[in-house]
């Protein structure tokens, strides 16, 4: 690997799985080895979530591991600390209906669901039996919202749900805005057996027109963004219910930039529910499938003097500052493109790559349908900062208690309050949806000096994962 840099991991069996390594690697792991670090004073936690050992929190989704796999690509280090991450806290994950998916022959499957969505919209023979198709409109990327909740009313509850309809809704809807429904023009989003129903997705983009018939039922169209800051972290109901509209926004953004086949320029058409798309030359017919934009995020971390490095863009609101990320490119490893970007960004050579954890963000640029993120931790070989201005305004060394002050006195709550109370105000019609991205992507600060992305983002999690641990020396 570039730079001598070794590549650290601590593996899980699903680790194993994911990497195509067999699952003895996991349980091979020899020699403890785990620090369990306590959530942030001001953060909110689901206690549920958290199981204990020695009298500290440790996330039953990612339990702490031993490390002295003796694989060829991986080594361990006795001064690199391994934490345990509270995955609930990462927004667009835990999908509550991609979380059993049924197996293929399955009546609430993609394939059976199709055909009998197919069934149900020319009418011509009735079913026996049909599941309860619930179709989840967008318009722009942005998914219908209610600010009636149908679960999760209580203390911890954001206020909104999405803005599920029925298929004769979606009929009589489309039908207003001059167009015919067809099965081709929904998406298969998932499933929940104990409920008997499916769910899609539909593109509402283009039809303008019905503001008013939804604003009576008190439903609006919401930008995706605006719903993520809005949501309360601790609502595991709306947490998944955010994961639904982000999976729905990535596939239909998919869709929309993928009409035409990129091998001989004929237009593709949907397959398998909307699950793929193949090309309509008969020549050709090249399947292609969602895309999925990997991007590496890092916090580089200078172990000697117990400092952080962060960074600001040139859009960032005042006192805003985060981790370097940058897209991968073709051809390298995720650790490798976490050296090039750090040292391209920032000069600074990075030696070890820890793994932190991943999450998906369908609420970055609309050509990039699905963007993956994917944090680590890297440790500086280097610590003179020589600034890329075409790609950041600014990036400093800042130490762990000034991070772990601006962590305490940002206020977070507010800011998720405020949204909230705005988004449920635009369901109502009381407030117009002009610029919401305006609105509400400017994080309170509170009155720390400084302010980080909010504790939706992975980039909040490596920060204040990184601030609340030992040393590790």
């Amino acid at each position: 690997m570039a730079n001598n840099a070794r590549t650290i991991l601590t593996l899980s069996k699903s680790t194993c799985r994911l990497l195509c390594l067999p699952p003895s690697a996991a349980t091979n792991l020899r020699g403890p080895f785990s620090l369990s670090c306590p959530p942030p004073p001001n953060a909110i936690t689901n206690l549920n979530s958290y199981s204990t050992r020695n009298g500290m929190p440790t996330s039953r989704f990612c339990p702490p591991f031993d490390t002295s796999f003796n694989g060829a690509t991986f080594s361990s280090s006795t001064r690199t600390p391994s934490m345990s991450i509270d995955l609930q806290s990462h927004a667009f994950t835990r999908n509550p209906i991609r979380s059993k998916i049924p197996k293929p022959e399955h009546p609430l499957s993609a394939g059976p669901s199709f055909e009998s969505l197919k069934t149900k919209l020319l009418g011509k023979t009735p079913l026996l039996s049909s599941p309860d198709f619930k179709i989840l409109p967008f318009r722009k990327g942005w998914p219908l919202v209610s600010c009636i909740r149908g679960k999760g009313n209580d203390d911890s509850a954001s206020g909104w749900d999405l803005g599920w309809i029925s298929l004769a809704d979606c009929k009589s809807l489309m039908a207003l805005s001059g167009t015919q429904m067809t099965e081709d023009l929904l998406v298969y989003l998932g499933s929940s057996v104990e409920d008997d129903a499916v769910y899609w997705a539909v593109d509402f983009s283009g039809k303008d027109n019905l503001a008013e018939e939804l604003g009576q039922k008190q439903l609006s169209f919401i930008e995706l963004r605006t719903l993520m800051v809005g949501t309360n972290w601790s609502d595991s109901w709306a947490m998944g219910q955010l994961a639904v509209a982000g999976h729905g926004r990535a596939l239909l953004d998919w869709h929309r930039t993928s009409r035409f086949c990129g091998h001989c320029g004929e237009r593709t058409v949907p397959m398998e529910a909307g699950k793929q798309r193949e090309c309509s030359n008969q020549s050709c017919k090249l399947r292609i499938f969602p895309r999925v934009d990997p991007v590496v995020i890092m916090l580089v971390i200078d172990q000697e003097n117990d400092r952080a490095l962060l960074s600001r863009q040139s859009r960032y609101v005042p006192r805003k500052w985060s981790c370097l990320a940058g897209f991968m490119e073709p051809g390298e490893s995720m650790e490798e493109a976490v050296i090039r970007e750090t040292l391209e960004e920032t000069g600074i050579e990075v030696g070890e790559v820890v793994y932190h954890s991943s999450q998906p963000w369908p609420v970055g640029r609309r050509t990039m349908p699905c963007q993956l993120m994917v944090g680590f931790f890297a440790y500086a070989k280097s610590l003179d900062i020589k600034l890329d201005k075409a790609e950041l305004e600014d990036a400093q060394w800042h130490n762990r208690e000034d991070v772990k002050r601006a962590l305490t006195l940002s206020e977070y709550e507010k800011t998720q309050r405020t949204a909230a109370a705005k988004v449920a105000q635009m369901c109502k019609g009381v407030q117009n949806r002009h610029s919401q991205s305006a609105d509400f992507n400017t994080e309170d600060g509170g009155l720390a000096s400084m302010f980080f992305p909010g504790p939706y983002t992975i980039a909040h999690q490596l920060i204040s994962s990184w601030a609340y641990q030992d040393k590790g020396k």
